[in-house]
């Protein structure tokens, strides 16, 4: 039996993707309802969410329609019913960025949100528990901002034993 690749909602911007069998490319503002789609059209599984910082790659090659910003957040959409993958791409903003969170769809998105914040500073409207899960609570910053200072931890080692 042969499975044709799902069809996104009109109106949302696909490409052909790496690894999975439809891209798709919604706006802030129709990202929600494209995930909710899927979900109803048997997929079953929120298998990855992350975020993604593209302060150096402005001008990285995307469909014509979608307008870059900064931050995108990924997610991985998998139905096993039907052996399909699907990618959602979703220009999350440059400067707050922020999606609606997929927790009431796929309640185990809630650490993967909860990560994306923690390390990249996206908000998700609606998450349940938008806390740091990684870094302590005094944290400041988003360590996996490409703007983020490195810094610098003093190792001190022991004098090494010599030859006997």
């Amino acid at each position: 039996m042969i499975t044709l690749p799902p069809l996104a909602p009109p109106g949302v911007v696909t490409s052909e993707g790496l690894a999975c069998d439809l891209c798709c490319h919604p706006t802030r503002e129709q990202y929600h309802a494209l995930i909710d789609a899927f979900k109803s059209d048997g997929f079953e599984m929120c298998v990855d969410l992350c975020g993604v910082d593209y302060l150096d790659f402005a001008d990285r090659a995307l469909p014509e329609g979608v307008v870059a910003t900064r931050f995108e957040v990924v997610v991985n959409l998998l139905s096993l019913s039907k052996r399909l993958r699907v990618r959602v791409r979703v220009q999350a903003g440059s400067d707050e960025p922020q999606v609606d969170s997929l927790f009431m769809l796929y309640p185990g998105s809630e650490a993967m949100e909860r990560e994306a914040f923690d390390m990249f500073g996206v908000l998700f409207q609606g998450h349940p528990d938008l806390t740091r899960i990684l870094m302590p609570e005094e944290w400041e910053g988003h360590p996996l901002r490409k703007d983020y200072g490195s810094g610098r931890v003093p190792v001190q080692f022991k004098e090494a034993p010599g030859p006997r």
